[in-house]
């Protein structure tokens, strides 16, 4: 697949300790599909392990985190024919993702939603990173079918089994 026409872009898998993923509903949608993973662009000259934790300081006010893994390769993914959102706008046919997973390190009082002045997220929760494709829009659910897949042994290990 040429990727030549699709966005640079992290997202971020954060664990915590029992092994549980972090979910966020993106602010301003309509359920039910409104349940993500933190995920954003890739400033111009700065590598993909900063732009994760940028991001997620930036969507969940997130600081204390330890590295857990990596995706070798990019996960991408098309907008849908009809999408009309500002990077379909700007020419770009779909996004190329790294995916980092992290361990949340800090307390639950680190959790802000309002870190950064653009607001992502209106509510977020800790849940089963198997429940992600059912909670994503439905254009992304192949793309977190591969990032489950990736990390999935990661929740394993981290609930001590």
């Amino acid at each position: 697949m040429d990727l030549s026409q699709h966005r640079p872009n992290v997202g971020v898998v954060l664990f915590h300790r029992d092994g549980r993923v972090w979910y966020g509903r993106r602010a301003g949608t309509q359920g039910p599909h409104d349940w993500q993973f933190p995920q954003g662009g890739v400033d111009d000259g700065e590598d993909f392990e900063t732009a994760a934790r940028r991001e997620l300081f930036e969507e969940t006010g997130v600081r204390s985190v330890e590295l857990l893994a990596a995706t070798p390769g990019w996960i991408a993914y098309d907008f849908p024919a009809d999408y009309i959102g500002s990077k379909a706008a700007r020419g770009w046919r779909g996004q190329k993702q790294k995916w980092f997973a992290y361990g949340f390190t800090g307390d639950e009082t680190e959790i802000d939603l309002d870190a950064h002045e653009q607001i992502e997220f209106d509510a977020w929760r800790w849940g089963r990173l198997g429940e992600a494709c059912d909670l994503i829009v439905p254009f992304k659910r192949p793309a977190y079918a591969q990032v489950v897949a990736a990390f999935s042994g990661l929740e394993t290990m981290l609930k001590g089994g």
